[in-house]
């Protein structure tokens, strides 16, 4: 037998689970200081690049996103998919001239 309201009490109790569980997903950040988008500022298959351009960048605090970067998993590890790393458009200016300067001019997105 089962009763109703000790059911509705563990609903209850599953539906409060659930907002932690699932929380909200995160806010984007406002476009106040930053511009309204990410611009790719490189695309590569060479991991050792790619890690130099990300400490390049955070040696800077220039905030990016890598993107592709767990599509190994689909290619079988063999780096058919190139990765890539995006900053914000309001950054890109400064991340452009960092890396020419870094002599990697070469491998930027144009």
């Amino acid at each position: 037998m089962f009763d109703l309201e000790l059911t509705r009490a563990r609903m209850r109790q599953i539906g409060d689970c659930s907002r932690t569980l699932n929380p909200a997903p995160p806010r984007v950040k406002s476009a106040g200081s930053h511009g309204q988008q990410m611009i790719e500022l490189i695309r590569s298959n060479d991991l050792v690049l790619l890690s130099y351009v990300r400490a390049l960048l955070a040696a800077e605090r220039i905030e990016y996103v890598g993107l592709d970067e767990h599509m190994n998993m689909m290619d079988g590890n063999i780096g058919a998919f190139p990765r890539r790393v995006m900053v914000d458009d309001a950054d890109e200016g400064r991340a452009r001239q960092l890396l020419q300067d870094a002599g990697l001019g070469h491998v930027l997105k144009r």
